[in-house]
């Protein structure tokens, strides 16, 4: 199989992929995921599965046009923004168009977000943007809020790189896009977006892929009118003392602490609990008091599902996409 790789700048991955676009049907593109739990996984993605979601996400969105790159070119969500700019006509932007008349998009993770609503002159680039894709991690409903009461056209994303990025929009599937959820809550996914394999690990491929399906490693539930909602990882489910914890229910929690400005929660192994509830948290000035944000999340949630560890950093370490670096989050309780 021939594949193709991306390297070097952002304007020699815009060429990359520009060539491959162009090129013969059969080459692969090897796209890394984020390595968020561990080492990357090389992804192989055929053109027409990158063609098949550009067009869906046109068609959902009801417009094309040119796309501003502000997210790393050489993750899924990068390389998802430099192709459906070219295949709209037009370069992709490193930064803001200059033109921002005519209808223009970019894709964004929650972190950049805040970040960018927080910078007038960002912000007034935003309110020109026809829509920004929001995706690569859980979404605050109260930064979502801001966005859209500014005047910013949020859309909320989910998918990966086995998915050629982003296929369900606002916990609907784009077109032609099916979304099941199996047993033990795993979500399921299958379609014309989907990968062709894992680069050099067929075992991998075999337990990833079935009968046309995508497991992914995310648990989901769905609605009477088929909405999905992610739950957060499999692996995000914390087994403490026989009680499963949702990390991510407990980390959206503190993240509405009024003194904290950024959290995350994972298991660590642990002799009495098998595991234990981890809070990492950015305190806005003094340090957080384990006390007071165990009763903070107890007032929402079981209180089992408190942390028993809180550990405050200046940041969350994150990965070049956005996403927690979960290993290093680890080796640090």
């Amino acid at each position: 199989m021939t594949t193709v790789r991306l390297a070097g700048s952002v304007q020699d991955v815009v060429g990359t992929l520009r060539g491959w676009l162009e090129g013969p049907d059969d080459v692969r593109l090897v796209v890394e995921t984020s390595g968020s739990t561990g080492a990357p996984k090389r992804v192989l993605l055929s053109r027409s599965a990158v063609e098949a979601s550009a067009a869906a996400t046109a068609r959902r969105l009801g417009a094309t046009g040119q796309w501003a790159l502000v997210l790393p070119p050489s993750y899924v969500a990068g390389v998802q923004v430099v192709c459906r700019s070219l295949l709209a006509g037009h370069p992709p932007t490193s930064g803001w168009p200059d033109d921002r008349d005519r209808a223009w998009f970019t894709s964004l993770v929650p972190t950049q977000l805040h970040r960018l609503l927080d910078s007038p002159d960002d912000l007034a680039a935003l309110r020109t943007a026809h829509t920004v894709l929001l995706g690569g991690g859980p979404i605050d409903p109260a930064l979502r809020a801001r966005a859209e009461a500014e005047g910013v056209r949020v859309v909320a994303t989910y998918g990966s790189a086995e998915t050629a990025g982003g296929c369900v929009y606002d916990g609907h599937p784009l077109d032609g896009v099916a979304v099941a959820v199996g047993t033990e809550g795993r979500v399921r996914i299958s379609g014309p977006t989907l990968f062709d394999g894992y680069e050099g690990d067929p075992e991998l491929t075999a337990e990833c892929l079935v009968d046309g399906w995508f497991l992914t490693s995310d648990a989901g539930r769905l609605d009477e009118d088929g909405r999905l909602t992610v739950l957060g990882r499999i692996d995000d489910m914390v087994v403490s003392g026989g009680v499963n914890v949702p990390a991510p229910a407990v980390a959206a929690r503190l993240r509405r602490h009024p003194g904290l400005t950024d959290a995350e929660v994972l298991g660590v192994d642990d002799p009495e609990w098998g595991q234990r509830v981890v809070a990492f948290v950015v305190p806005a000035s003094s340090g957080a008091d384990l006390a007071e944000l165990r009763d903070w999340v107890a007032e929402e949630h079981p209180r089992a599902w408190a942390p028993r560890q809180v550990v405050a950093l200046p940041e969350i370490p994150r990965l070049g996409n956005g996403k927690p670096d979960r290993v290093a989050l680890r080796g640090l309780a």
